[in-house]
């Protein structure tokens, strides 16, 4: 278990509550980001297993970099988050590599879901 996972999301209330959500669920959050940029680079330092992806950020976008960290790791696991009628990007987002989206507002249940099924 304790599988490490970075959070991305440029809203600081919403990282936390994904990392409140985690760490019930017995995940270790090793870092968090708030836009693309650091995305990229927090993944380079810290290598984590898994990272949740905000789709709308500043400076650079979910998409964009979930394509380079990609680049960096073929098989870097990334789930998206996305606030709801953002149909198109969450599209996007699967065909650049991402492997699930859940929808905000957060229900535990289904952020656990998405980051165990992913992760086995």
């Amino acid at each position: 278990m304790g599988k490490n996972i970075l959070i991305v999301d440029d809203a600081a209330f919403m990282r936390m509550m994904i990392k409140d959500i985690l760490n019930k669920g017995g995940y270790q959050v090793v870092g968090e980001a708030a836009d693309g940029f650091q995305a990229v680079e927090k993944y380079k330092e810290l290598q984590p297993d898994l990272v949740t992806m905000d789709i709308t950020m500043p400076e650079k976008d979910g998409i964009a970099a979930l394509k380079e960290i990609k680049e960096i790791n073929p098989s870097a696991k990334v789930i998206m988050c996305s606030a709801m009628g953002q149909q198109a990007m969450v599209i996007d987002a699967i065909q650049a590599g991402a492997k699930d989206f859940i929808v905000k507002p957060f229900q535990s249940d289904r952020v656990l879901e998405a980051i165990k099924k992913t992760l086995d």
